[in-house]
């Protein structure tokens, strides 16, 4: 009995010190990533995406942000300690020169399809009310991409515990695009436009971030996370969401002159 209670002890003890290490760097991105951005729209004001000032939220979308990381960090631990103990129905591969870009797409992929259509319920009247927080600021900041309700950051980030389940994934890759979800969802939610270019508009698949400053705008297009290929097929890309990409590549023309 003795030795099954130190063994529980132990584990906990290693649970709580791994999630007080990711909390950790969560909010280290959060800051530095902030930080970084903010100082790159003082440069930029003509990159400024909707006309409407941003609300004054940002502290409360600080304070909601540090929150939720909780949360989301509480989904990845949890993912990272099944798989280190073994858990799961699959060891994880090995790192490699070519393990790692695979499993990191494969894994974005996935992702991004957890995502539109984990959002796309969140948007029906069952749930909505779990994700109209994040919907506060329809003119968003670079603080507003983690802030919201605990259920609307468990739709987006549950992925984290249930993918080492299903995807051999080495535990490094999955951190790697833990960090790269953070700090691209955060430029998503800047409110300036710095990423337009070709491969973010038809009949490429990637993003920028015109294409969730629109979700908030609009509440009912643009639902991905990713890639605009979900919302492609099932028609819930913006009508202007192409053309406006191209302003902003016009615009960055005009200011390289």
């Amino acid at each position: 009995m003795e030795q099954f209670e130190n063994s529980y002890f132990n584990g906990f003890v290693e649970f709580a010190l791994l999630f007080v290490m990711l909390y950790i760097a969560s909010l280290t991105v959060l800051f530095v990533t902030g930080t970084v951005v903010l100082r790159l729209n003082e440069r930029h004001p003509e990159r400024k995406i909707q006309k409407r000032k941003a609300t004054n939220r940002e502290m409360d979308d600080i304070k909601s942000s540090v929150k939720q990381l909780v949360v989301t960090s509480l989904c990845l631990a949890t993912g990272l300690y099944a798989q280190n103990n073994g858990w799961t129905f699959f060891e994880p591969v090995k790192l490699s020169w070519w393990s790692v870009p695979v499993f990191f797409v494969v894994s974005v992929l996935l992702h991004d399809t957890w995502f539109y259509w984990g959002h796309r319920i969140l948007h029906t009247k069952m749930f909505y009310r779990f994700h109209s927080p994040h919907h506060r600021s329809v003119a968003p900041t670079i603080w507003s991409n983690d802030a919201g309700h605990s259920v609307d950051t468990l739709f987006a980030h549950s992925y984290y515990t249930i993918i080492v389940f299903v995807l051999p994934i080495p535990a490094a890759v999955l951190l790697l695009h833990r960090l790269f979800d953070q700090v691209s969802a955060a430029a998503g939610h800047c409110g300036f436009e710095h990423f337009a270019s070709r491969g973010a508009r038809k009949p490429w698949p990637l993003l920028c971030t015109v294409f969730h400053d629109q979700h908030h705008q609009y509440f009912v297009y643009n639902y991905g996370n990713y890639f605009s290929v979900w919302d492609r097929l099932m028609k819930t890309v913006h009508p202007t969401y192409d053309s406006r990409v191209k302003e902003f590549e016009e615009l960055y023309v005009q200011h390289q002159r």
